[in-house]
């Protein structure tokens, strides 16, 4: 004992700041893990299965709207039209579409009595028009609560609506929920797609959790028709391509109004993505409206990129100066925190993965943590590049 603390003295002030400065970001790396990203895993675990009679439940109305998509539509509808629920209706708006939609719906409406569709014009403003045709589904929904997905979504389970009437009869008036992708394996770097997406899912899923929503995603979620008209609809986001959803949901919730949906049985499944271009796209106007977020969440992350980054840094150097000094408590030192961090992040991501069925991940979630904002990056100068010409072009045609 007496020979190591006779060693640690002779280090000098630069170990002793990178061995402190190591530790500092280890222990803020630890926090995030723990705190932010176990949440939706752990919720799910203490979750006690709510049991309610049909007769109780809440009227529900899916709205999906759709646009050249009757291929999609075709194969989906019906995992949603055949719900386990007493009491919901689907409406389903097609935005002016040239293909089979009409032809689709008109038959699957043969079929199913509780579905109901309507059309905007294929001359709608095309940066609203989705808005437009939300807005109409909204109006002529015949149930207080709106449930959200997409035509090229399905439900996870045939207890999906079930799952989101349970959730609101605790009194809330937002419920948020997890969207799967389901990938071809063809689609190049598929493994990351799918952690790119668990990880999106897990920060807006965790702090809804801890009280502090910022976010949703219209492939799953649901809300009171009572809150959208009383927010004056979409009017705070319209001439913004996108945001009903997200930034929607950013600018209504709040922390006693905003619950979340963790079971197995509400996520729904998207199962578009045929290539990293359709994922690019998707992605990206994702992230065009994220920039136009409020609240700390986009600071609270930030400064996780910023701790991951210094971190490896750190890392980096303690290692190199520990090699070059001879200093080998400095070097156990960093390679244990090194460890621990990894293993730790392995365990968290994998035990939400698991559950969520989003795959297993090992040592590559390091590449990933660290390419991830990098990436994010990328993708946003190319939405805003897109959103750029494309107002270039409708300045151009008035």
């Amino acid at each position: 004992m007496d020979f190591i603390l006779s060693y640690v003295a002779q280090f000098s002030i630069y170990e002793w700041f990178l061995g402190a400065v190591l530790l500092f970001f280890f222990l803020i790396l630890l926090c995030y893990n723990l705190f932010v990203y176990r949440k939706p895993y752990k919720h799910e675990l203490k979750r006690k299965d709510i049991s309610v009679d049909d007769g109780s439940l809440p009227g529900i109305s899916v709205i999906i709207s759709s646009k050249n998509d009757s291929e999609q539509l075709e194969k989906n509808l019906p995992y949603i039209l055949e719900q386990d629920y007493p009491n919901f209706e689907v409406i389903v708006v097609n935005c002016g579409s040239t293909d089979e939609t009409d032809t689709v719906l008109k038959a699957a409406a043969y079929k199913y009595p509780q579905l109901y569709h309507t059309f905007i014009p294929a001359e709608a403003d095309e940066i609203n028009e989705k808005k437009l045709a939300l807005t109409l589904g909204i109006k002529a929904a015949k149930n207080d609560f709106i449930l959200f997905t997409e035509s090229y979504c399905k439900p996870s389970s045939p207890e999906w609506i079930r799952e989101f009437g349970k959730q609101f009869k605790q009194g809330k008036d937002i419920i948020l929920g997890f969207n799967n992708l389901q990938i071809p394996e063809k689609v190049s770097h598929l493994k990351f797609i799918k952690y790119d997406n668990l990880i999106h899912n897990i920060k807006f899923l965790s702090r809804a959790i801890s009280r502090k929503p910022f976010m949703g995603t219209g492939r799953n979620m649901a809300y009171k028709k009572e809150l959208f008209f009383k927010n004056k609809g979409f009017s705070a986001i319209l001439g913004i391509d996108g945001g009903e959803d997200d930034l929607f949901i950013n600018r209504i919730s709040n922390k006693r109004n905003t619950d979340v949906v963790t079971s197995a049985n509400s996520i729904t499944e998207t199962d578009s993505v045929e290539s990293f271009a359709t994922w690019r796209s998707l992605k990206s106007k994702h992230l065009y409206t994220k920039q136009l977020y409020r609240g700390s969440a986009p600071l609270l992350f930030g400064f996780e990129n910023l701790s991951k980054y210094s971190f490896i840094l750190l890392f980096i150097a303690s290692v190199v100066t520990g090699i070059l000094s001879s200093n080998y408590i400095l070097l156990g030192f960093a390679l244990l925190l090194f460890t621990i961090n990894l293993l730790v992040r392995i365990s968290v991501i994998n035990k939400n993965s698991s559950h969520f069925g989003s795959g297993r991940f090992g040592i590559e979630l390091l590449m990933f943590d660290l390419i991830q904002p990098i990436n994010n990056q990328r993708f946003t100068s190319y939405a805003n590049r897109r959103n750029r010409a494309i107002l270039s072009v409708r300045r151009w045609y008035k």
